[in-house]
């Protein structure tokens, strides 16, 4: 069965980072710098290497730096802003790019850095709906999937919780095609009616799999990390940041921004 290769990217971008406020004092969690840009702006450079040639972050906090980013990209970042971002979870920050996104797209979260194969693997598989997975890093604050067949069952940070086809680790970038969006979307806006405070991957995904085959895609020695707080900042630091971006040199040299 052929599928549509998404040309676009999502990037939820609206939390507030409190559990890095020591370096996070006037910037959001994107903005986060371990080499020569934002960690954000490292993404974006990969996305744009790929062929992804729109890109829309879901702003909260701080958005105005975001706002600013967006001017030096033009016609490749666009922003839209979730008001509600102090008192929601991940789902409703997607949910506010819902009339803004056409056709499959991929999804990432902003506090992530990871190495370009990352990308390929969802862009070349053929799965239209699948979520990547990692093996063990060890990072602390993992999520574990379990993936009976290779298909999403259930996910939690609690291993315990979880049956014996464990497959991994979340990482944090997904593929998601206009029908798993559209039913996303009315999974979530039901869940609304209680709360705002629904995630998209433990709460709506998991939900979602159960009516629809959903994709675990295995990268193992994938280098990639999640900073959410001061011990993973530190294993960024620690050598893990030096080494993807000595494979972003080689992926995606030609490609730089727009003049700031």
């Amino acid at each position: 069965m052929s599928t549509t290769l998404p040309g676009t990217a999502v990037i939820l971008a609206a939390g507030q980072g409190q559990r890095l406020r020591s370096e996070l004092s006037d910037r959001p969690k994107g903005f986060l710098q371990l080499g020569q840009r934002p960690i954000i702006e490292e993404s974006i450079l990969r996305l744009l290497a790929t062929g992804i040639g729109d890109i829309l972050i879901v702003t909260g906090y701080l958005a105005d730096h975001y706002e600013a980013l967006a001017r030096a990209y033009p016609g490749r970042l666009r922003t839209v802003h979730n008001p509600q971002f102090a008192a929601s979870g991940s789902m409703y920050s997607l949910y506010c790019a819902r009339e803004l996104v056409e056709g499959p797209f991929l999804l990432l979260e902003s506090d992530l850095i990871y190495e370009p194969r990352a990308l390929r693997l969802l862009l070349d598989g053929p799965a239209e709906d699948a979520i990547l997975v990692s093996g063990p890093t060890g990072a602390g604050d993992e999520v574990y999937v379990e993936a009976p067949g290779g298909r999403l069952h259930a996910m939690s940070k609690d291993r315990a919780q979880l049956g014996a086809a464990v497959l991994g680790e979340l990482v944090g970038i997904s593929r998601i095609s206009a029908a798993l969006f559209a039913l996303m979307q009315r999974i979530a806006a039901e869940a609304f009616t209680r709360s705002l405070r629904f995630d998209y991957e433990t709460d709506c995904l998991v939900a979602a799999a159960r009516e629809r085959p959903i994709h675990c895609l295995l990268a193992e020695g994938l280098l990639w990390g999640e900073i959410d707080d001061p011990s993973q900042l530190q294993r960024a630091r620690g050598g893990l940041h030096a080494r993807i971006a000595a494979l972003d040199a080689g992926v995606h040299p030609g490609v730089a921004p727009c003049d700031h």
